[in-house]
């Protein structure tokens, strides 16, 4: 073949090479794009699968009216609010009710608050005397509570939650829409898995590592007996419609009566012996000596009490036994109420019927109410 023939052909096989590899190329590099872009795709709908449509969740509302502030500052409180888990813990500090809440949420600050879990507790009294911060701030020391504690005394908090149980707990998530509601003692497993999944949530969302203990707290709960004495109030505005005032003279608001124990009592009514004064919120003795008579039925109960005094506690008519004595009542059956609070008087392990009499040789000694367990 001729040199001049032999030379285009050559040049002809390199420059449909160079162009096949050119397109194959560009055709490699298409498909990962291609591919990149698919993988893009499918990250984007397992992201949007994944997501949680919040439409429904309502925001918890703004912390309103609030008087006090213990363990923190209104300022510094926003600041922790804004990007945390909140765990608003509706309570007020003489609920018995709310004081076997605490153990747990005390546990829950201590092992969650590192990770991104803040308590608030939103203090809403139910009675006057627990609107003074200086009683709040000893229970808060009593229990052991190291979380924001606000003052809710006008209750706006309160109705702002729309809330009308103590206690209550409400969870927030990072982003402020409230993802569980809990009334009462109990559910406290789920509560705790509740946390863990929102702290999740707020670290993956947040592109922050988290390491989670996801056993939960142990801490023996308070079983209530099945068959119990209601909650009594001696106060004739929280009695109404539910009078268990056993006394035929009855309430008669802010009136002194003088009451007498009647011949034959009822179980889950109480009885007051002495003159009495007849308040919105309590019962308060007017006369130099009373006593009040309870047949009841429970393993546990406590009474919330206002005024200095010695209460002698009888069971079935004689001094109470040490063996089902209450944690506040004293080796010789006594109780000493040195400040407004619940005072626990009967602790048994099972479910008993018996008969409380409770004397008071202490004019101004108020009672507000009896709860059992």
């Amino acid at each position: 073949m001729k040199s001049e023939i032999k030379t285009p052909i050559i040049l002809g096989i390199i420059i449909i090479s160079t162009v096949i590899g050119i397109s194959l190329f560009l055709s490699s590099l298409d498909s990962q794009v291609l591919e990149s872009k698919e993988k893009e795709t499918q990250a984007n709908i397992i992201t949007n699968e994944n997501k949680i449509d919040k439409s429904e969740f309502k925001k918890s509302p703004k912390l309103v009216g609030i008087s006090e502030y213990i363990n923190t500052l209104p300022d510094e409180l926003q600041e922790k609010i804004d990007q945390s888990v909140v765990l608003y813990d509706f309570w007020t500090y003489s609920c018995i009710n709310c004081i076997r809440t605490l153990p747990f949420i005390t546990s829950w600050d201590e092992k969650y608050a590192d990770q991104g879990l803040l308590i608030i507790g939103i203090h809403s009294p139910e009675f006057e005397f627990e609107k003074d911060v200086t009683n709040v701030k000893s229970a808060v020391a009593k229990y052991g509570i190291k979380y924001p504690v606000v003052l809710d005394n006008e209750k706006e908090t309160w109705k702002a939650f729309e809330n009308n149980y103590w206690p209550r707990k409400y969870i927030a998530d990072h982003e402020g829409y409230i993802r569980y509601d809990h009334i009462g003692e109990g559910g406290y497993q789920e509560t705790e898995k509740v946390i863990q999944q929102l702290l999740k949530e707020r670290s993956d969302s947040m592109g922050i590592e988290i390491t989670l203990d996801e056993e939960p707290v142990q801490i023996k709960e308070f079983e209530h007996s099945w068959i119990r004495t209601p909650e009594l109030y001696f106060g004739y505005n929280f009695a109404t419609g539910r009078n268990q005032l056993g006394n035929p003279e009855g309430f008669k608001p802010n009136q002194d009566v003088t009451y007498s124990i009647p011949e034959s009592t009822q179980l889950h009514h109480f009885y007051l012996d002495g003159t009495w004064k007849n308040l919105e919120g309590s019962m308060q003795l007017v006369s130099n000596s009373g006593s009040i008579v309870l047949p009841y039925s429970g393993k546990e109960v406590n009474i919330v009490t206002d005024g200095e005094a010695n209460l002698r506690i009888n069971i079935d008519g004689v001094t109470v036994n040490p063996s089902i004595a209450g944690k506040d009542v004293d080796a010789n059956g006594q109780v000493h109420a040195h400040e407004p609070r619940l005072y626990n008087i009967v602790q048994t392990d099972t479910p008993e019927e018996h008969t409380l009499e409770i004397f008071v040789e202490t004019p101004g000694f108020q009672i507000y109410t009896f709860t059992f367990g």
